[in-house]
C-alpha cells in the first residue's frame, strides 16, 4: 500500500514527549548530578592551576577546559568519559521498552510511521543531551566570569559554539550505537550491556589494537625508512575508526588554538611557520572538519542501520 503523507509526521511529538520522559526520569537526573560534580571538580583545579600560571593568555576561558590538576584531569577528559555513558543511558531501552510494556502495537495503531517513532526518539535523547551541554557550558562560563573576572572574548566564544557542536556528534553517535542494540535485542539488559562493552573497546582498548594491526598490515622494512611513516600513518588511520580517537583531535584542536596538525608533521612542512602562534578559527575549523565530518557520518550510519532493522521488524499486537 502506498503510505500518504510524511513519513515523519509526528516525530517532533514524539521528540517532545521523550525529552519530557528523560528530563523527568532518575536516570538522567543521576547521571547529570555525576557530570556536574566531576566537572565543578575539574574546573576548580583548573582554575587553581590558572591563578598560579605566570603571564598573559589570550585564551583563559579555553583552558578552564583543558588544564588539569592532579589527580584530576581536565573537564575536556571527563567529558570524553561521560558523554558515551550519557548516550547509552538515554537510548539503551528506546524500542526494547516498548515491546517489554507491550506498548508498541498500541503507539503504531495511531496515525503514526516508523520513521517518525524511531526519529522522535533520537531527536527526544539528543535534545535532552544538547539542553544538558548548553547548561553546563554556561555554568563554566559564569564560574570563569565569576573567578577570573574577565569576559570571554569573541573568538573563545566561537570555539565553544564549535565545541557544543561536537560533543554533540560525539554523544549522538552512541545515542545511536545504543538505539541500534534497543532495536537488535528485545532485553534493555543485553542492550545496554553490548552497548558498553563496544564502548568500553573503542575506548579503552583501540588505542592498543590500533598499533597492532598496522604493525601486521603495513610492516617494517629495515631497509626503508618511509615503510616507518606508513606504518605509522595506518596505526593513525585504525585509530581514528573510534569516536573518542576524532573527539579527542577535534578538542585538540578547537581548544588549543596552537595546535596546526593533527598527524606527522615533517620539517619542510614549517617552513615560514610561526611555532606556537594561535590559529585563527576558521583555519582550526578546516583542521578538524575532517574528524567532524566523520562523527556526524557515524551517527547518521549507525542511525540508519538502527533505522533498517527496525523497519524489518515485525510488530505483533499484545
Amino acid at each position: 500500500m502506498r503510505r500518504e503523507g510524511s513519513p515523519f509526521a509526528g516525530a517532533s511529538t514524539v521528540a517532545l514527549k521523550e525529552a519530557a520522559d528523560h528530563m523527568t526520569s532518575a536516570r538522567i537526573h543521576l547521571v547529570i548530578l555525576l557530570i556536574i560534580l566531576t566537572a565543578a571538580g575539574a574546573i576548580y583545579g583548573a582554575i587553581g592551576q590558572i591563578k598560579a600560571s605566570v603571564g598573559q593568555d589570550p585564551f583563559l576561558f579555553l583552558r578552564l577546559l583543558t588544564t588539569s590538576q592532579q589527580p584530576l584531569p581536565s573537564f575536556v577528559a571527563f567529558l570524553g568519559f561521560l558523554l558515551p555513558l550519557v548516550g547509552i543511558a538515554l537510548g539503551f531501552d528506546a524500542v526494547n521498552g516498548e515491546y517489554n510494556r507491550r506498548t508498541m502495537s498500541r503507539i503504531l495503531s495511531q496515525p503514526i510511521y516508523r520513521d517518525a517513532l524511531l526519529a522522535g526518539k533520537f531527536l527526544g535523547g539528543l535534545t535532552v543531551i544538547g539542553i544538558c551541554l548548553v547548561t553546563l557550558w554556561l555554568l563554566i562560563t559564569g564560574m570563569g566570569i565569576l573567578t577570573l573576572g574577565l569576559p570571554p572574548s569573541g573568538e573563545e566564544i566561537l570555539r565553544g559554539v564549535a565545541f557544543l557542536i561536537t560533543s554533540l556528534a560525539y554523544a549522538g553517535v552512541w545515542l545511536a550505537v545504543s538505539l541500534l542494540f534497543s532495536t537488535i535485542f528485545r532485553s534493555p539488559a543485553t542492550s545496554a550491556l553490548a552497548a558498553l562493552t563496544l564502548w568500553l573497546v573503542l575506548t579503552l582498548f583501540w588505542g592498543m589494537i590500533a598499533p597492532l594491526a598496522a604493525s601486521v598490515i603495513a610492516p617494517l622494512n629495515p631497509f626503508d625508512p618511509m615503510t616507518a611513516v606508513h606504518q605509522v600513518e595506518v596505526s593513525q588511520a585504525i585509530a581514528r575508526i573510534s569516536p573518542n580517537t576524532l573527539y579527542a583531535e577535534t578538542m585538540l584542536a578547537l581548544l588549543n588554538p596552537a595546535t596546526r596538525s593533527l598527524g606527522l608533521v615533517f620539517m619542510n612542512q614549517l617552513e615560514g611557520a610561526v611555532i606556537g602562534a594561535p590559529l585563527p578559527f576558521g583555519q582550526s575549523v578546516l583542521l578538524i572538519w575532517p574528524q567532524l565530518s566523520g562523527l556526524v557520518a557515524a551517527m547518521v550510519l549507525v542511525y540508519t542501520v538502527a533505522y533498517v532493522a527496525f523497519q524489518r521488524q515485525e510488530i505483533r499486537a499484545g
